[in-house]
């Protein structure tokens, strides 16, 4: 049984012999082989430099590019701190508790061109959904000096809730460049011989708009550390109807643009309200 063994040994060794002589032989010298080059870097778009402001540059819309929030539900009246905690003379939110009833919104500009309103709005460059059920869209332009809002239309030309097609006859400056805590501004648009619906509709719409502070967001997936919270009052007067006021709290950061967002129920007087209509993250499932 030994000899038996042993000679098995000597024929798997020759047999490894002879493959190793029919292989192509090792270099000499290792060092002949050329070093692994990485590929390039792309360059980013745009890189946050934490300066304590926002620049038009750093709000830049990217066209094409999904951006995902969980967004509280439909009907979800949810508390919200918005005054958040002192650390210095600057502040911290956490936003960061995980919220099962939260739903996937998935949000994504467009080019103007290719909507059928787009000869409506001679002086917008892009469109992003205005509500999350992806009925309405608000139409965008940016310059060195303002984010601008030229009005909203329907997604789709006949819908069956009716047309909205709502010009302004100038537009609304939505964030005037920079952005930085202190800063605040009133934008008046006004709307004439438009839809809502399908129904004939003029009106005045007013925004109060102040950079209220900066300070560090926590939310699920992410850690801002230099967020500015923005306060938006929104005062729609209507040429036939009562006015109706809503807020709008944001959350801004460099080159990302809105993180987070709370909107109150309409009429709330109090501007770091307790419970919102709607919240928005920016994050994933």
């Amino acid at each position: 049984m030994r000899r038996l063994t042993h000679k098995t040994w000597l024929l798997a060794l020759a047999g490894m012999l002879a493959a190793s002589a029919c292989a192509d032989p090792l270099p000499e010298d290792p060092a002949s082989y050329e070093p692994y080059r990485p590929g390039e870097l792309e360059p980013l778009d745009c890189v946050p430099n934490l300066d304590g402001q926002i620049d038009s540059a750093e709000m830049a819309a990217r066209v094409g590019v999904p951006v995902r929030y969980l967004v509280s539900p439909d009907g979800e009246h949810r508390p919200v701190d918005l005054s958040g905690r002192p650390r210095g003379d600057q502040f911290v939110w956490d936003w960061s508790e995980d919220m099962p009833s939260d739903q996937l919104a998935v949000i994504e500009a467009s080019e103007l061109s290719e909507m059928w309103y787009a000869d409506k709005f001679p002086g917008g460059q892009f469109v992003a959904p205005s509500d999350l059920g992806g009925r309405i869209e608000a139409v965008y332009s940016r310059t060195d000096n303002a984010l601008r809002l030229h009005g909203l239309a329907s997604v789709e030309q006949d819908p069956p809730e009716g047309q909205t097609l709502m010009v302004y006859n100038s537009p609304v400056e939505l964030y005037r460049f920079p952005l930085e805590p202190g800063r605040d501004w009133v934008s008046t648009g006004i709307v004439e011989n438009s839809k809502v619906r399908g129904l004939p509709y003029a009106g005045r719409d007013i925004y109060e708009v102040k950079v209220d502070a900066m300070g560090e967001l926590a939310l699920p997936s992410f850690t801002f550390e230099q967020v500015h919270k923005v306060h938006t009052k929104v005062t729609l007067q209507p040429a036939a109807g009562e006015s109706q006021t809503t807020r709008q709290v944001s959350f801004l950061f460099e080159c990302f643009g809105e993180v987070a967002r709370a909107t109150s129920q309409e009429g709330e007087t109090d501007e770091d309200f307790g419970t919102a209509a709607e919240v928005r993250r920016l994050g994933f499932e």
